[in-house]
């Protein structure tokens, strides 16, 4: 009997031996998180620099932050010299004389410095005023105060009213058009004689306000609208701040299948007072008519045409005097065109071509066509790489300077900068330095200054000729031995095969300060997986919050970008086309257990998740529909049912019209599949993913009899649930994969 007690006793001990070892949790180690930001806040030096262009003298002033303050310098590029912007002593004692108070040089509360053209004055703004100093003698004068600009607080996702705007003037001022009983009419501002000009508006299908003259302003382009039934959302505010009883609200928000505006361009003919028809068949199915563009003389006027379902979208050309349409982009794709990230067009009406952007090849890139016959006359950029934005257009010299990702070894995401021949000859890097780069040109566009870093590498600053990219001089590189000094562990940059097994999967992993590899730790993942754009830092920051000050309290945090994001090829891009539910999770999954492998101090068996928004829907559905791998997962404000969020961004990934893709994409639909924990957080007055879409979720978990947590925030609009909410979600990470309690917060 002795033995068998020795040996459970031996069995016992083998056991607790085994399990990882973590102190218990501590409000100490909460606020020690909580600290972080501060902490490292101001330990970075000579890393932000942003020029402003003085004039057009070619020369730029930036702010640079030094261990002894803030320093204001002024570059001369041509002389690729570097001084002292003006005598921070004297402003200082000019601002203490103005004002009674105490200013250090080095601290100056400034900002917003524009110097004039000859450097002998230059307007800041103080305490919400603008001011002026004069650079010969230091003497400041108060001016007028600063506009404010007022914080947004609700989003607007609904179609403008199209009978709400003002009358129209002429740009000969001669003639003011408007809408009178839903028709167009203009009135000669010379004898006050009014036309009507259309017959054909009523109650059903009326004329838009909102018209456009053409710049010769003989023609007049003015919408047919045929209206949609709006789809209204409700609200009911619990507890608002001016009032004991809550309060109501309502607003449009369409949302995926709905009846949508369809608006069809007509023309006008001013001195004949004659409807010119435009062909009205050329457009159905309608998701939006937008981007009218008078030519310069007025011959012909173009819009732009994104057909419902977002895999068609064309550029149509109108003639003026016979409103004869003819498409010259034809823009389509088997799956989606991702209109609202990757759209570039620019007129050049001189030679009559246009330039336009484009993943018909696989890959995003730029192509020049004739704009009178929609031919394209050749592709600009090629090659296994993504533009990712133009910086200008120099038509003079038929160049373009633009921003790509993907064609220099290392990092496909890293952002370097380019010139190429509107031929697609003479393609020059302009930006050497491994890293993210972000560039900011003088205004005649001759130098740009250059700063590039790695999340494991400052920033460098530079000035460059825009010619060649060449260097004149170096501005700064950053200092962070001081930011090192604390402690912090900057992100290691991870790479690991994607679920084919040859695409490369970036992410970042973040380790506590007290990290100890002879432990083992939880691995939580922090995700979105909205495919409009990529979402793994790329440039430095002194700590990634929400991220290290997780990992404090004793966890390794990662980050991951997996198929379905944006920014990479086609084919990557489309495995979120009507699948949103994939998330990139087979990605991530084989990232995250590459990483193990390497670091066996990262433990599979306990691994968590939180996301907001679409991360939010992201997060719940870890546990949803992967919860072998996923076992604890925090969604805040998730949009868990595409059905339910707005309409502009669900059905540019999960396709219209609505099918039962969206139901096998629904959190809602497969809450049933809950294993694991879950924790949901929702805000009451949530104005940009409907709110109800977590209540359903909750709904359905409840009627599925599975067991959850939900945090809703009285009063809260689209949030991850502020100071609250952050702590709650460490809570439920510290109890559910620590397995410890977190502390006693109603004690404190």
């Amino acid at each position: 009997m002795k033995k068998i007690f020795f040996l459970i006793n031996i069995l016992l001990l083998s056991a607790i031996i085994s399990l990882p070892l973590h102190s218990q949790i501590t409000i100490e180690d909460y606020k020690r998180a909580d600290a972080l930001p501060e902490k490292v806040s101001g330990k970075v030096y000579y890393g932000n620099v942003r020029p402003t262009w003085i004039g057009t003298s070619g020369a730029f002033l930036y702010e640079n932050n030094t261990p002894g303050g803030t320093e204001y310098l002024i570059v001369d590029p041509a002389r690729a010299s570097k001084r002292q912007a003006f005598d921070q002593k004297r402003l200082a004692r000019a601002l203490q004389d103005a004002t009674g108070k105490e200013f250090t040089p080095g601290k100056l509360p400034i900002s917003n410095i524009v110097f004039s053209d000859r450097y002998n004055s230059f307007a800041f703004v103080y305490d919400n005023y603008n001011w002026i100093c004069n650079v010969k003698d230091y003497r400041i004068e108060k001016r007028d105060r600063v506009n404010e600009r007022r914080r947004q607080t609700t989003w607007d996702w609904g179609f403008r009213d199209e009978l709400a705007g003002d009358p129209v003037e002429s740009p000969d001022k001669k003639w003011t058009a408007f809408i009178r009983n839903y028709n167009v009419f203009i009135r000669s501002n010379e004898d006050k004689k009014e036309y009507q000009l259309s017959y054909d508006g009523g109650v059903g299908e009326y004329y838009s306000s909102y018209m456009k003259w053409s710049p010769d302003s003989k023609k007049l382009m003015a919408y047919r609208v045929k209206p949609a039934e709006k789809h209204i959302i409700h609200y009911i505010e619990s507890s608002p701040e001016d009032q004991l009883q809550p309060k109501h609200y309502s607003y449009e928000y369409p949302k995926p299948g709905d009846a949508i505006p369809q608006k069809y361009p007509q023309l006008f003919d001013i001195q004949a007072k004659k409807h010119i028809k435009v062909n009205d068949a050329m457009l159905p199915e309608q998701y939006s008519i937008n981007e009218i563009d008078w030519s310069k003389d007025g011959s012909y006027f173009t819009f732009e045409y994104n057909k419902r379902g977002h895999q068609v979208y064309q550029v149509i050309r109108v003639d003026a005097n016979t409103g004869e349409s003819r498409v010259i982009v034809n823009e389509t794709s088997p799956t989606f065109i991702h209109y609202s990230g990757k759209r570039y067009r620019y007129d050049l009406e001189e030679t009559n071509e246009l330039i336009w952007a484009s993943e018909r090849d696989g890959w995003n890139h730029l192509y020049l066509y004739d704009s009178r016959d929609g031919k394209v006359k050749n592709q600009i950029t090629s090659g296994e790489w993504v533009v990712r934005g133009v910086s200008f257009v120099d038509e003079k010299k038929r160049q373009i300077v633009f921003q790509a990702s993907g064609k220099e070894p290392g990092d496909p995401y890293f952002i370097y900068y380019y010139r190429i021949n509107f031929d697609g000859s003479g393609l020059v890097l302009l930006t050497e330095g491994d890293g993210t780069h972000e560039a900011w040109f003088s205004p005649d566009k001759s130098y740009f200054v250059d700063t590039w870093s790695k999340v494991t590498e400052p920033p460098v600053s530079v000035l460059r000729r825009t010619e060649d990219g060449k260097q004149i001089m170096l501005l700064e590189r950053a200092d962070i031995s001081k930011l090192l000094e604390t402690g912090i562990r900057l992100p290691e940059v991870f790479v690991a095969k994607g679920r084919d097994g040859v695409t490369d999967i970036w992410g970042i992993i973040i380790r506590p300060i007290n990290f100890d590899p002879s432990k083992k730790y939880p691995v939580i993942e922090e995700i979105y997986a909205g495919p409009h754009d990529s979402f793994v830092p790329k440039s430095f920051r002194p700590i990634i919050s929400g991220m290290h000050q997780l990992a404090e309290l004793g966890f390794i945090v990662v980050k991951i970008d997996g198929m379905g994001t944006s920014n990479r090829s086609k084919a990557f891009h489309d495995v979120c086309w009507k699948n949103l539910k994939d998330a990139g999770f087979p990605d991530r999954i084989l990232w995250i257990k590459a990483a193990a492998e390497k670091y066996p101090y990262m433990d599979l068996e306990r691994i968590g998740i939180y996301g907001t928004s679409a991360g939010g829907q992201n997060a719940a559905g870890a546990v949803l529909f992967h919860p072998e791998f996923y076992k604890v997962a925090v969604a805040s404000c998730g949009c868990h049912d595409n059905r339910m969020d707005k309409i502009w961004w669900n059905e540019q990934w999960m396709g219209w019209p609505v099918g039962e893709e969206y139901a096998l994409s629904s959190n809602v639909e497969n809450a049933w599949r809950l294993k694991g924990k879950l924790l949901l957080i929702n805000g009451e007055m949530d104005n940009n993913v409907d709110p109800a879409s977590t209540e359903q979720l909750v709904n359905a978990l409840i009627k599925a009899n599975k067991e959850f947590e939900y945090v809703f925030l009285p009063g809260a609009r689209h949030t991850s649930g502020g100071a609250y909410g952050e702590r709650k979600r460490r809570d439920f990470f510290v109890k559910n994969l620590l397995g410890q309690d977190p502390p006693e917060w109603n004690m404190e």
